[in-house]
């Protein structure tokens, strides 16, 4: 009979454990997650937001890769308060080893460098999981072009892992309604070409092909001019952008550099004075938080129709 009771009592056992466990896709790597983590950091403002909407901040143990080019808003300062910025740019292996770090969340360019010394492989041996955002997954594999999806998808995984999933799935089902309502009520026309500057004078950073931007920009009723731009952020030419003659320009606004002085830039440079956008001064600011993958990509989506179809 005790050997029966200890079977019994190994196999509950053995049923919650698998119960509690979850698989996730992460890039083109499945990642299983026995419990949900307890000492996680993020990377990136945008990536850090969607860890507080999902109220997991009492999950975390810091964050990295915000003051070295950001601030944050009130809204964030507040919901990281409690929290230390483990890294001002990118966190080394050996801090989040060294803050017993259990879960990164982080994305190529986003914290992580195909290469580098903070990869999933890399923190794989000290017991670091890690979930890459689904938007940076085109540096490493195949991928279609940006989407809104990319964001709901990361929300819904995060819940999956973090053992919130009924909240993720009512804030993503809340936000298709909020778009969908939008999007059905916008009286549109003709796209308006759309040019993102994010920065650089002697050549342009910009989102290509596979950048959220691209899908924030078509939601609105435009199209990216650098659609065709097989990258994700990167470098073009000035000369590439007065070729295609852009009617608006999206300024993504952060770092030392701020959005006026880009727009001012612009407005002054002879190279750019016959461009559209220019004569006719069309340019619209969105926060690095609004352009990258994250909870504020709903209202970016706003911000430009607004701009798009204001007339």
């Amino acid at each position: 009979m005790r050997m029966t009771l200890q079977t019994s009592a190994a196999i509950i056992l053995s049923a919650g454990i698998a119960a509690a466990e979850t698989t996730v896709r992460s890039c083109d790597r499945t990642v299983t997650f026995d419990a949900p983590p307890e000492r996680a950091v993020s990377h990136d403002v945008n990536l850090t937001e969607m860890m507080l909407v999902l109220g997991l901040a009492d999950r975390m143990v810091g964050y990295t890769g915000i003051s070295g080019w950001k601030t944050l808003d009130e809204e964030m300062r507040a919901g990281v308060e409690e929290l230390p910025e483990l890294a001002a740019r990118y966190a080394s292996k050996e801090v989040l080893v060294g803050a017993d770090v259990d879960f990164f969340f982080a994305g190529w360019n986003y914290g992580m460098r195909v290469g580098g010394e903070v990869t999933p492989e890399t923190l794989e041996p000290f017991g670091i999981n890690v979930y890459e955002l689904t938007e940076s997954c085109t540096h490493i594999m195949n991928k279609g072009k940006a989407s809104i999806e990319d964001m709901y998808v990361d929300l819904t995984n995060l819940g999956r892992i973090f053992g919130v999933a009924e909240k993720a799935s009512e804030l993503v089902e809340g936000y298709r309604r909020d778009l969908a309502t939008f999007t059905q009520d916008l009286e549109t026309g003709e796209p308006p070409r759309v040019f993102v500057y994010d920065s650089g004078e002697d050549a342009p950073f910009t989102a290509g092909r596979y950048a959220m931007p691209t899908a924030l920009i078509e939601a609105a009723g435009g199209v990216n001019i650098m659609d065709d731009f097989e990258k994700s952020w990167a470098t073009v030419t000035w000369e590439e952008v007065v070729e295609r003659d852009p009617e608006v320009i999206v300024i993504v606004n952060y770092g030392d550099v701020t959005a006026e002085q880009k727009r001012d830039f612009m407005m002054s440079n002879p190279a750019l004075a016959e461009l559209a956008a220019v004569k006719s001064d069309r340019f619209v600011t969105l926060e690095y938080v609004e352009a990258t993958p994250g909870p504020r990509n709903i209202q970016a989506i706003k911000t430009l129709a607004d701009a798009f179809w204001a007339d």
